[in-house]
């Protein structure tokens, strides 16, 4: 299997916990986000000798321990629930390196990997800049070529970047600009004269990272510093590493949700009201945790299976990243909300960490593509596979669903069957009634398409948790028996939500006349998803029974 084995993969969490108790406390993050101060010498003390985090980000052949897409997500799920400022200036050298990673001359990488490896330096990725945003093709920073005797042996850079992690503070920056034979990622250096950074930007949350404008000022940049050595691949080198990226701030939402709920489970346990314990109330437990556990679980096993993807080869997975991110992320800042609520006042003070987990896994949403990026690039291109497939693709997936479920049921994949049943009706409306030119629509398409697909997910895990075929190095909070309850709970959410909100998107831009409703519910499936949600308490009952250490779901 590509990676770490599973000990060294332990080893690595465990070590990760070990220092972050010793050098990260709460009391400590709780300065650092009180201070506005990014804590320089710890990252770098985790980058190096220390502890040496950034070793499983690279590989062997540059000095690295050659982590796999799957041990990467679980490391970065705990830096997430340790602190997601610290995280970012963790990834942010890993995602600064990237384009070299991807695109570099054999020499770049040896000689920029091999530092990163051998001297812990950190890296930031000078892409977004404050008129186009996440919008590489409006880029308007420009490289101008220097020629001695016909031969291009320089570029001046000059523009600017905006909201950069470690842009204050990196040793080496990938920076991003429109060369003359098109966009191309230059490697600049800290010190180089007319490149400033700006003051640490004043931020909501991840007050613990360094975030911070750059200028460059007719930046002179020798021609070896081409990432590649040949103009115009920047682009192309972005979009190929997004579906990792994308996994790993996934992962950040994923830990830091976990974080939240993690304080609020025992939290309830301890806080007696009206006679008994929060943690033995519906009220309490049906609304403000399990319904954050089901939801994470699922971003976990759709994360799990881009993860296994991609170390098994698969390349350009974006729209598997974009949905393991929007799960994964949405899920996080909801689970952080709900922590605040379910600790009451507490939750509200700073005094508590849940308050500033919500400041801080809020920035998942946003930085490495919006959740509403993610919704266009899901439904641009799930779209494309139903156009491709007449209209076929996700009634195909529903019947694999079932012949699963055939062979394991009681584990929600006929319930996430539905979903995909009903997903595929709601897309082919959406073409009959050329519905897809309302941006809305296809945002809220989107984010319909990752609720089926993540419902698929989790009822694959749960059949191979139950076959006793789970990864072998998978999470292993939840065994079997809780994975199917957990997967029949989410099913029904979101066979409900993929057929009640995909019709009101469908009629509500007059896609459907009103007498054509009724066929349309009856091809949706809605009265059959109607009757799966028999055994919703039940089953919410079984998952709050599991988080809570009572009992074993039946």
């Amino acid at each position: 299997m590509l990676g770490l084995d599973k000990d060294m993969l332990d080893a690595a969490i465990a070590s990760l916990h070990q220092f972050a108790t010793r050098r990260l406390p709460e009391v400590k993050l709780l300065e650092l986000d009180a201070r506005d101060e990014f804590p320089e010498e710890i990252v770098r003390e985790m980058c190096g000798a220390e502890l040496g985090i950034q070793l499983f980000f690279i590989p062997e052949e540059y000095g690295g321990m050659g982590g796999g897409a799957f041990d990467l997500y679980r490391i970065c799920e705990q830096m997430g629930r340790i602190d997601v400022g610290v995280a970012t200036g963790v990834l942010a050298t890993f995602l600064g390196s990237d384009p070299i990673s991807v695109g570099g001359t054999p020499e770049q990488k040896k000689l920029y990997i091999g530092r990163i490896a051998e001297e812990g330096i950190l890296f930031a990725y000078g892409a977004t800049e404050p008129e186009a945003g996440s919008d590489l093709g409006s880029l308007r920073t420009t490289a101008t070529p220097v020629e001695e005797g016909g031969e291009v042996v320089a570029y001046r850079i000059n523009g600017a970047k905006q909201w950069i992690s470690n842009g204050g503070v990196a040793d080496l920056y990938t920076v991003l600009a429109n060369a003359p034979g098109g966009p191309t990622w230059f490697v600049v250096d800290r010190d180089a004269p007319g490149f400033a950074k700006g003051k640490p930007e004043d931020k909501h949350g991840i007050r613990a990272s360094n975030t911070a404008a750059l200028t460059l000022d007719d930046v002179h940049v020798d021609a070896d510093r081409v990432v590649g050595g040949v103009e115009g691949r920047g682009l192309v080198q972005a979009q190929a590493v997004f579906g990792y990226t994308r996994l790993m701030v996934a992962a950040f939402g994923l830990g830091a949700g976990w974080a939240a709920l993690d304080r609020a489970i025992p939290y309830s346990t301890t806080r007696i009201q009206a006679g008994g314990p929060l943690s033995e109330k519906q009220g309490y437990t049906h609304k403000l945790i399990v319904p954050h556990v089901v939801r994470l679980e699922a971003a976990r096993s759709y994360m799990e299976e881009v993860g296994e993807r991609i170390d098994e080869g698969a390349e350009m997975l974006n729209t598997e990243g974009a949905i393991a991110k929007l799960l994964a992320t949405e899920s996080g800042n909801a689970a952080a909300e709900a922590a605040i609520q379910a600790l009451g006042g507490y939750g509200y003070t700073r005094e508590y960490l849940v308050e500033k987990i919500k400041r801080d896994v809020r920035i998942t949403t946003i930085y490495e593509g919006t959740s509403e990026i993610m919704e266009m690039t899901i439904s641009r291109d799930r779209w494309q596979l139903h156009l491709k497939t007449r209209g076929a693709h996700y009634h195909d997936e529903a019947k694999r669903l079932e012949s699963l479920h055939a062979e394991r049921p009681g584990l929600g994949a006929d319930i996430a069957a539905l979903a995909s049943h009903a997903l595929a009706e709601v897309l082919e409306r959406a073409r009959a009634g050329r519905l897809t030119r309302h941006q809305h629509v296809l945002f809220r398409l989107g984010a319909l398409i990752a609720k089926a697909e993540g419902a698929a997910s989790l009822a694959r895990r749960a059949a191979r948790a139950a076959a006793g075929t789970a990864h072998p190095k998978t999470d292993v909070r939840f065994d079997a028996p809780a994975l199917a309850a957990l997967s029949r709970v989410f099913a029904r959410e979101a066979a409900l939500e993929v057929a009640t909100e995909g019709l009101r998107w469908v009629v509500g831009a007059d896609g459907l006349a009103e007498r054509d409703i009724a066929s349309f519910e009856s091809a949706a499936g809605i009265a059959a998803i109607h009757r799966a949600q028999l055994g919703m308490v039940a089953d919410m009952d079984r998952v709050a029974d599991v988080v809570y250490g009572r009992a074993e779901p039946a």
